[in-house]
């Protein structure tokens, strides 16, 4: 069985100010979990949401989550196993096709 791959969704309790209307990235991490969670049933994954202002101890966690302050990407941020694949209003298709790189079937 292969590694499930890493899911990271970035953002904060507060919207993106370039993002009003759109959903809270906490509402985005649990969006995409059911998202994928359907889409891929009985495939394991990791997902996980980070707050960019209270970042893990990770080092590459903590360099995303600064760039996001420092205004380099939108939040909510989405990382798969370390590629960016949606910032801001993440896309469902660009986040699938990703997975199916690393061998996730859909249903």
């Amino acid at each position: 069985m292969r590694k499930p791959v890493e899911i990271c969704v970035y953002g904060a309790e507060n919207l993106c100010p370039s993002c009003v209307n759109s959903p809270s990235a906490k509402d985005t991490f649990e969006w995409l979990e059911a998202a994928l969670t359907r889409k891929y049933p009985d495939q394991p994954f990791d997902i996980t949401y980070i707050d960019i202002y209270c970042p893990p101890e990770d080092e590459e966690k903590k360099k995303i989550a600064d760039q996001i302050v420092k205004e380099e990407y939108f939040y909510p941020l989405v990382v798969i196993n370390g590629v960016v694949v949606g910032e801001g209003n993440p896309k469902l298709k660009r986040i699938f096709q990703e997975m199916e790189k690393h061998g996730y079937q859909p249903v």
